[in-house]
């Protein structure tokens, strides 16, 4: 059985996912605005994965018996110096995230949640996963520096990107 504790961090965290998502969309208007439009593309498929994470957790939540609580969700950052940025800002973002995972696993643990433990897996192989494309899209982006035709096909084959929930 969760433990109240085990819940509310559940809860933290898929709050923390709709914050996130909130976070994606503000980089998509900064790159819109920049007329970066498939990097915008990009970052909004970005919104719509953190969102399925949230509805996850809000899923497994309700399935255990446990009200999923929705909360004010802070406002996201606005402010980037370029695309760099703001993909070392996604990056630092979910590094947090994984952290929180870590943190909700390890109660899990403790509790010996077994079925906790085991649709936690799940959000930890993706975190590995998160965090190695940001890191790779920093690298790229840090390679292109100002190649305008390298930005442009970099570009384009973002603007391909399709998200499935899973």
């Amino acid at each position: 059985m969760i433990s109240e504790k085990l819940a509310q961090a559940l809860n933290e965290q898929m709050n923390n996912e709709f914050a996130a998502a909130q976070t994606y969309l503000s980089m998509a208007s900064y790159c819109e605005y920049r007329n970066y439009s498939g990097f915008a593309h990009f970052f909004l498929q970005q919104v719509e994965e953190e969102r399925q994470h949230a509805m996850k957790i809000y899923t497994y939540l309700n399935d255990r018996g446990i009200r999923a609580i929705i909360t004010e969700t802070p406002a996201p950052t606005t402010s980037f110096d370029n695309l760099v940025h703001t993909f070392e800002v996604a990056l630092l973002q979910e590094k947090e995230v994984t952290k929180s995972f870590y943190q909700i696993m390890d109660m899990a643990w403790e509790e010996k949640e077994h079925a906790t433990i085991s649709f936690l897996n799940w959000f930890l192989d993706e975190q590995v996963e998160e965090e190695a494309t940001f890191d790779r899209h920093i690298e790229y982006l840090k390679r292109i520096r100002d190649d305008k035709n390298a930005l442009f096909i970099y570009e384009k084959e973002l603007s391909t990107r399709s998200f499935e929930a899973e």
